[in-house]
């Protein structure tokens, strides 16, 4: 299931061309914080995947909301 909502947050993602030739830009829109920027935009890519995998990973271990993707919600329930 991680990997599905890994694979639609980043069909989700836009890319930018920096001015001056300064490379790419790339972010995932309604997730705050999860951005990237390298030289070319295969790089940007990559980073931007590395970045997701991290804020996901933050996010799950201190149970804080991960908006679903796709029809896909990672956020835990707990049994009351």
């Amino acid at each position: 299931m991680l990997t599905r909502y890994i694979r639609a947050a980043l069909h989700q993602a836009a890319y930018e061309i920096l001015p001056g030739d300064e490379g790419f830009f790339g972010s995932i829109p309604g997730l705050e914080g999860v951005w990237a920027n390298a030289p070319t935009l295969e790089k940007c890519r990559e980073e931007l995947e590395d970045a997701l995998e991290d804020w996901l990973l933050f996010r799950l271990s201190r149970q804080l909301q991960i908006p679903p993707i796709g029809g896909i919600d990672l956020n835990i329930v707990s049994a009351a």
